[in-house]
């Protein structure tokens, strides 16, 4: 899964990516430090792999991962190739998400493209440059579902859905605030347009408010934005991050109660997407390794399967299952199966967050 980081110029992107991935991308106090979008992997924690690594002695543990990318500033007019333009844009389409970072704090030593911190018209301006590239791709479709629609009832239902997609564009609406379902959903999504894209506000805020934001007016713009468009967002000091980041794990641990932040903005954007994007974990144990493995809320057990290898899929049989909290209170899988505990899943079973699964499979 990859996460796109965007936001304009100096809101910071590039300080927050760096914190968080320790990837370490050129961060500095100008437009367009950031021209190729750099890369980060980073694990996801979950406390319930170290677990079952001891209880199996296993000699590998593998964390699911998240990739982010931190792509350059965009500015008023990106969409039609001021600043580094739709290089830019191109970049946000291989995303998962976006990651948009808001500054919501004054600094007058760090400049800001349009003189002071403003969250809302900082989120519009992005906002606009989106909606402005997804106007011209539905310009161009609806063009080609015109000509075709005198003679194709299929193109003339296409056409209709264009035009109520470009309605809410033109009235400032994202495609990811309309309540589209069925067949508008399914090709809604295949239009990959920028603003159906969901979306994590990272509301950067000054290390004073880090701990308590509570009635600060930046941030509550941000959640109000984002309440009407059905996005996510973490509160998160780009500051505390990237000092957050030269610490060992102790030593983080110590810093985040002392600051009494709960969490690093990390978690916090993990727990986001994940919430996003409805997506779970479910677990694989045994000797050789323990792993976690993403898959969307509702998958059932041959998909599940297939995030391991497509012959599971095609192949499978049914899935020994048990939930992690049963298997640690049992303390073994022989103990788990002695108390009913281990279960025997065929094709419809929804996955659960947490199951620990083996699959049986013939191909």
């Amino acid at each position: 899964m990859k996460l796109g980081i965007v936001g304009l110029p100096n809101v910071g992107k590039s300080t927050l990516f760096n914190a968080i991935t320790r990837a370490g991308a050129e961060a500095a106090n100008y437009p367009f430090c950031t021209i190729e979008p750099n890369i980060g992997v980073v694990t996801v924690p979950d406390e319930r792999l170290e677990v079952l690594h001891r209880l199996y002695d296993s000699k590998k543990t593998i964390h699911t991962t998240i990739e982010f990318a931190d792509i350059a500033g965009l500015v008023k007019g990106a969409s039609r190739g001021e600043g580094l333009g739709n290089k830019f844009l191109g970049h946000i389409r291989e995303a998962a998400a976006i990651v948009h970072v808001v500054r919501c704090f004054d600094d007058p030593g760090v400049v800001h493209v349009h003189g002071a911190a403003d969250p809302q018209s900082d989120i519009e301006t992005i906002n606009l440059e989106l909606i402005f590239s997804d106007l011209e791709l539905l310009e161009r479709r609806g063009e080609r579902a015109r000509k075709a629609a005198k003679s194709d009832k299929n193109a003339a239902a296409e056409l209709d859905i264009l035009e109520r997609l470009k309605t809410a564009l033109e009235s400032g609406r994202p495609v990811r605030s309309l309540e589209l379902a069925g067949a508008e959903a399914a090709y809604a999504a295949s239009l990959d347009l920028l603003t159906s894209k969901p979306v994590i506000y990272a509301a950067n805020v000054s290390e004073e408010k880090a701990a308590s934001y509570d009635g600060d007016p930046f941030v509550a713009q941000v959640y109000e934005i984002a309440e009407a468009e059905g996005a996510e967002v973490a509160v998160i000091s780009a500051k505390v991050e990237a000092e957050l980041a030269e610490l060992d794990d102790e030593e983080r641990a110590v810093f985040i109660e002392e600051l009494g932040i709960g969490e690093s903005g990390l978690d916090k954007l993990i727990k986001a997407s994940y919430r996003l994007l409805d997506l779970i974990s479910f677990l694989t144990a045994g000797e050789p390794e323990v792993r976690a493995w993403t898959v969307r809320r509702g998958a059932k057990a041959p998909e599940a399967a297939g995030k391991i290898h497509s012959d599971f899929e095609k192949g499978f049989i049914r899935a020994e299952t048990v939930s992690y909290e049963n298997l640690i209170a049992c303390g073994s899988v022989a103990a788990a199966r002695e108390k009913g505990m281990l279960r025997s899943e065929g094709k419809d079973y929804i996955v659960q967050d947490g199951d620990v699964m083996h699959f049986l499979f013939n191909v």
